[in-house]
């Protein structure tokens, strides 16, 4: 191992990483959360590894996907990492809790014509409050997680930046976390890189070294999209319109679409078109040019401040805004109208907004705060 891998996991001072301590740690069954609960061991930790069962497939109708399978499979493999490194494991049933705040909601968001991102739902709602349960259960001071996003305490308040591999980077699907839940978490991957990570566990022998990547929504089957809207949404034709109110063409349910969409419209034209808007009470899907598409106001609500004190309503300062989960960062304007509530302001952009979506700013690499984008 060369020594810039092996200062990482030696037994030292590190900010936010403590050297004593009893931490529960989220296992996947992949190769981060494996890593993650190695380093920390190696760091002087009390460690016991926690997986979650987000699916029990009768109940969810969702066993000929074979996404339940998966996921057992992925609960084995965590299993034998705890047991490799001489750990305990512990299973939490969170099935009914996963499809109530997450995929129901999911399937709702859809049917009105919004576009959700269910993994920052699942953080906050299920991942962080089942695993800081189960801490307290284990005498826990830490929750840990294979995230790769930072953490810093700052005058007393705990802060959240990107990364350090901005191709993995995942800073944006934690903005909903509080206060409370960040003093007590950790992410000892935020300084080393995916490949590093993998270099690691094929090196220390863990089972998970070749693990595929996970994907971003776990409860859908690759490929599997269309599938499991016809299932779970109720799709009802309806007409395609431009935005003088001309017809198009047909739609075949608004769940199947998504705001920015270029292919698949089904509708003939001379240039090329995309979803600007979803109207669900009237079940017409509204499409334009890429011009009319990429909005430079909107607001945001349900906001959480993660690196910063509410500014006073009426404030604005400048930020860099992601639209969507690891998109390309734009130049813009935060303008607090609530505690809550901000208007944002973006420079000329080629970015569909979608409602439904996180809207996350940043000042460098410090995440800000960020909210749901409203329609």
């Amino acid at each position: 191992m060369n020594q810039r891998l092996r200062d990482q996991i030696l037994p030292r001072p590190k900010e936010g990483v403590p050297l004593s301590g009893r931490v529960s740690v989220a296992m996947s069954g992949g190769v981060d959360s494996s890593v993650a609960a190695w380093l920390l061991k190696q760091r002087g930790l009390d460690v016991c590894g926690v997986t979650l069962r987000l699916f029990r497939s009768e109940a969810q109708g969702i066993a000929s996907d074979g996404v339940a399978l998966r996921a057992e499979v992925s609960i084995e493999r965590a299993r034998r990492v705890c047991e490799m490194l001489g750990i305990p494991h512990v299973v939490l049933d969170a099935a009914d809790r996963f499809w109530q705040e997450v995929i129901g909601p999911f399937c709702d968001e859809y049917a009105s014509g919004r576009t959700p991102n269910p993994c920052v739902r699942c953080n906050r709602l299920v991942k962080w409050q089942a695993l800081n349960r189960e801490a307290l259960q284990w005498d826990c001071d830490y929750t840990a997680t294979g995230h790769y996003a930072r953490l810093r305490s700052d005058q007393g308040r705990f802060q959240i930046l990107r990364g350090l591999d901005r191709s993995k980077e995942q800073s944006y699907v934690l903005y909903g976390l509080s206060q409370s839940v960040l003093k007590r978490t950790l992410l000892p991957l935020g300084d080393l890189k995916k490949g590093d990570v993998r270099q690691i566990a094929a090196e220390v022998g863990l089972p998970t070294s070749d693990a595929a990547e996970s994907q971003d929504v776990c409860f859908i089957p690759r490929g599997g999209f269309e599938r499991f809207i016809t299932e779970h949404v109720r799709m009802t034709p309806g007409p395609v319109e431009n935005l003088e109110g001309r017809v198009l063409g047909m739609h075949r349910g608004l769940g199947l679409y998504t705001v920015g969409q270029r292919k698949g419209l089904g509708v003939p034209h001379g240039s090329a078109l995309y979803v600007l808007c979803k109207d669900a009470d009237g079940n017409r899907l509204i499409v334009g040019t890429k011009e009319d598409l990429c909005q430079r106001c909107f607001s945001v609500d349900s906001v959480n401040w993660v690196s910063m004190d509410c500014p006073l309503e009426g404030t604005s300062f400048p930020a860099d805004v992601e639209v969507r989960y690891r998109s390309r960062p734009i130049a813009g304007e935060i303008r607090v109208l609530a505690p809550e509530l901000v208007e944002v302001r973006l420079e000329a952009h080629t970015q569909a907004i979608a409602p439904g979506q996180s809207a996350v700013w940043y000042q460098g690499d410090l995440l800000l705060g960020g909210g749901i984008i409203r329609g």
